[in-house]
């Protein structure tokens, strides 16, 4: 018998192995451009939603939980930025699942006035991205293209300063 167990075990936990080895080796074959590429989010109706969708725009993907201080700093600079910029900028406020999940941001939806898409990451985009921490910030260009992967905020004024600046380096703004 103390024989056989660990063979049994081991041909129990063969099959599971092998898919966590197949798992594990289709994630290292994938490049951060092609996860945002291929990213695809759940909306608060439980819509699936692509990131080809906002073609056109540059588009923030923002990773955010509604107890994260920063995360909620910038939202009205982001904001504003949607309201300048309505038809070159997007936001698509995406709850990571940390300690919250789609109802906690229905709530802070309903609660707020944000023009942005609100979005749960069933598909650990955030993750497979590489993300420990919020907030965590993806901005892709109009084309569909990882521009850039950031963690952290540098405040209000300078979030917005710098993703006006982005927006600008894509499209013609005054």
């Amino acid at each position: 018998m103390i024989v056989l167990l660990p063979v049994f075990l081991y041909g129990c936990g063969g099959e599971s192995n092998s898919q966590s080895e197949n798992q594990a080796q289709n994630q290292e074959d994938e490049t951060e451009e092609s996860i945002v590429q291929n990213a695809v989010f759940t909306d608060l109706d439980g819509n699936e939603v692509s990131i080809d969708a906002y073609e056109g725009k540059l588009i923030l993907i923002d990773f955010w939980e509604t107890w994260c201080g920063p995360c909620l700093q910038v939202f009205p600079a982001m904001q504003d930025l949607r309201e300048e910029y309505p038809e070159k900028f997007d936001v698509l406020a995406v709850t990571v699942g940390m300690n919250e999940g789609p109802e906690e941001a229905r709530v802070f939806a309903e609660r707020n006035d944000y023009d942005f898409e609100f979005l749960y990451d069933e598909n650990k985009v955030f993750q497979r991205l590489g993300g420990r921490g919020i907030p965590f910030k993806v901005f892709v260009d109009p084309d569909g293209n990882l521009v850039s992967i950031e963690m952290g905020s540098y405040g209000r004024e300078e979030d917005y300063k710098k993703t006006k600046d982005l927006i600008a380096q894509y499209f013609e703004i005054d």
